[in-house]
C-alpha cells in the first residue's frame, strides 16, 4: 500500500509531539486498542513528521495478555506521567477483574494533574469505579450498559460511539476507537489531515458523538416493519416496568390481535415471550457483570418475586440464577 503524506505548514514543525499513554489491562479488547493505535502511526506518516508519540504501560510493567490470548509486551508499570499526557486506559472481557485497587489508586492520582483521561470498549467502568466519570456523560460497550447503569447512577450514560465531556473520554469498543482518535486528530491538526487518515484506513463513514453504536431494531431483527420495530423499542426501553401486550398494541395504533400475529409472522413467538427473552437477557448481564443480588437483578428486571424470576430463568437458560452466578465468579478466581 502506497501512502501519500500530507506536507503539513513549516510553522508547525516546531510543536511538541502529543504523547498518549495506553494503559492496557488484562484480557483487554485488541481490536479497540489497535484501532486507536494504528489512527495515530498512520497520522504521524500523513503528516509527514512525528506529531504523537505513545507508550505502553500496565501493572507489572513486564507484560499484558488480551482477549484473544496474544501477549503484548509493556514500557513501564503504572508511574507517574507528564500532566502533558494523554491516558487512554483499554479494557475488554471481566473488566471489573482487571480493575484493581492499585489501578483506581493510580487513575485517581493521575487524574488530579488535570489529565485528559479516557476509556476504550469496558474500561468506561474503571474510570467509573474510580470517580473520574461522576457527573459527566459517558458511553461503554452496549453489552456492558444494563450493568454500568445499575451499578454508576451518577454517570449520564449514552448510547453513543464515543464521548468527550470536559477532559474525560469514553467509547463504545470495537472501532468506536477509529472514531475517537479522528475527532482529535481534527480539533489539533485539521479536518484534511484526519481525513487522510480515515481514507488510509479504508474507513468510509466516519462516525461523530452523536451517532449511536448499536444497528437500528430492523436491521438487528432483520426485519423492517415499522409498527413492529417500534414495539421492539418500546420493549427495549422498558425492561424495569414491563409495558402489556394490549397498551403496547394501542400505542402503535393495532388490536392485541394483530400485534400478535405481526409478531408470530416474523418473530416466531408471541409478544409476552419476545418480552421475556429481553428481560432474561438483561438479567442474564447484570448475573456476570454486577454484585448485584438475585432479588434486586428480579426486581430490575420486571419481576415481582424471586421465585417466579429463577423459574423463567431456569426454563430459558436451563440453570438458576444463583448457579449461573456461582459458577461465573468460579470462572473468575481460576
Amino acid at each position: 500500500m502506497t501512502e501519500q503524506r500530507q506536507v503539513v505548514d513549516s510553522d508547525m514543525t516546531s510543536l511538541k509531539p502529543r504523547r498518549f499513554v495506553f494503559v492496557l489491562l488484562e484480557n483487554f479488547t485488541m481490536l479497540s486498542f489497535a484501532s486507536a493505535l494504528e489512527s495515530l502511526r498512520i497520522a504521524n506518516r500523513m503528516a509527514g513528521r512525528e506529531i504523537y508519540t505513545w507508550r505502553l504501560i500496565g501493572e507489572g510493567g513486564d507484560t499484558m495478555r488480551c482477549s484473544a490470548g496474544t501477549v503484548f509486551p509493556l514500557d513501564g508499570d503504572l508511574d507517574e506521567l507528564n500532566r502533558d499526557d494523554t491516558v487512554l486506559i483499554c479494557g475488554g472481557i471481566d473488566v471489573q477483574a482487571a480493575t484493581t485497587k492499585r489501578l483506581l489508586g493510580w487513575a485517581r492520582r493521575e487524574a488530579r494533574k488535570g489529565l485528559l483521561v479516557g476509556g476504550l470498549c469496558t474500561a468506561a467502568f474503571s474510570l467509573a469505579k474510580a470517580g473520574l466519570l461522576d457527573g459527566k456523560k459517558a458511553t461503554i460497550h452496549w453489552e456492558n450498559s444494563d450493568s454500568f447503569a445499575e451499578e454508576f447512577e451518577d454517570v449520564m450514560l449514552t448510547k453513543s460511539v464515543f464521548v468527550i465531556d470536559g477532559n474525560r473520554m469514553t467509547t463504545a469498543g470495537g472501532t468506536s476507537s477509529i472514531d475517537l482518535m479522528l475527532k482529535l486528530i481534527a480539533d489539533e491538526h485539521g479536518e484534511d489531515l484526519a481525513n487522510s487518515v480515515a481514507d488510509q484506513l479504508i474507513y468510509s463513514s466516519i462516525r461523530t458523538d452523536q451517532d449511536t453504536q448499536r444497528l437500528s431494531v430492523p436491521t438487528r431483527i432483520g426485519v423492517r416493519h415499522p409498527k413492529l420495530s417500534q414495539v421492539i423499542q418500546m420493549m427495549e426501553q422498558n425492561i424495569e416496568d414491563p409495558i402489556s401486550p394490549s397498551v403496547l398494541a394501542k400505542d402503535v395504533g393495532m388490536s392485541t390481535r394483530q400485534l400478535e400475529r405481526l409478531f408470530r409472522r416474523y418473530l416466531n413467538r408471541s409478544p409476552k415471550r419476545y418480552y421475556m427473552e429481553l428481560r432474561l437477557q438483561k438479567a442474564r448481564n447484570l448475573l456476570m457483570q454486577t454484585d448485584m443480588s438475585v432479588i434486586n437483578v428480579a426486581l430490575a428486571c420486571g419481576f415481582a418475586s424471586p421465585s417466579h424470576f429463577s423459574k423463567c430463568y431456569r426454563a430459558h437458560y436451563d440453570t438458576t440464577p444463583y448457579r449461573e452466578r456461582g459458577s461465573h465468579a468460579a470462572r473468575l478466581s481460576v
